[in-house]
């Protein structure tokens, strides 16, 4: 059992922030014309199937990339490129007041039947925010933990790791990395999907007030952040 003997404060922040991830997207997706909060290339292909359809919405998906690098260069000037405490508990602090703001005018103002509108637009625009911040809080205060919000690298580290597992024969080193880095990414993956089911159920039923789930999840990511050891990696 690849938990076993393995520090909930390990593998925990990750994963609660990876179901945060799956939610927000799935929700902004559903909510706002086909618009990728957390997976940012993946506006690339909205765009595109835009444009041979016509169906889906423009000006979120083409406004997103700049945003979040924006956003993120931002945070990258502003925060110091070490792993402290401190660091990470106003990057938390950020990330979910961001998701509050993303419910509030979702909610107050939603549902959008124009995803292009500019209240849509910029409500869209505080879900890419949080989603950038929540990758600057894992690439600069997290050293060591997999990705929370792009899924396709975790996936395929954790099927690599979990074929070497499987083979058993190899340098112990190596078969030991494996087995720690399928302890960390599992997880992650494993509660993105389950953010994705539980948001695109949710706003079906209650539109961007689903939000609340992920902004549930990001009030508890503040308190377990304090307890990711110093040199996870």
């Amino acid at each position: 059992m690849f938990l076993q003997s393995f520090k909930a404060s390990d593998w925990l922040l990750p994963t609660v922030l990876s179901t945060t991830a799956g939610a927000v997207d799935v929700i902004g997706f559903l909510a706002l014309g086909g618009l990728f909060t957390a997976h940012i290339t993946g506006n690339l292909v909205v765009l595109a199937a835009h444009y041979v359809t016509g169906g889906f919405s423009e000006i979120g998906p083409l406004l997103s990339v700049p945003v979040f690098v924006i956003v993120l260069g931002i945070i990258m000037v502003l925060f110091p490129n070490k792993a402290t405490r401190r660091t990470r508990r106003t990057l938390l602090l950020i990330h979910a007041s961001l998701l509050v703001g993303f419910l509030v005018l979702g909610a107050g103002f939603g549902p959008f039947t124009d995803p292009d509108s500019g209240i849509a637009v910029s409500v869209g625009m505080i879900g890419v925010a949080a989603m950038a911040t929540q990758n600057a809080l894992v690439r600069l205060e997290l050293p060591g933990f997999p990705s929370t919000a792009v899924m396709t690298t975790n996936i395929t580290q954790v099927t690599i790791d979990l074929a070497l597992l499987a083979r058993g024969k190899g340098d112990p080193t190596y078969l030991a990395r494996a087995r720690r880095g399928a302890r960390l990414t599992f997880p992650s993956v494993a509660g993105f999907v389950a953010g994705c089911a539980a948001g695109g159920f949710l706003e079906l039923h209650f539109g961007l007030g689903a939000l609340v789930l992920p902004v549930v999840l990001a009030a508890i990511a503040i308190p377990l952040g304090e307890l990711v050891k110093e040199d996870v990696g």
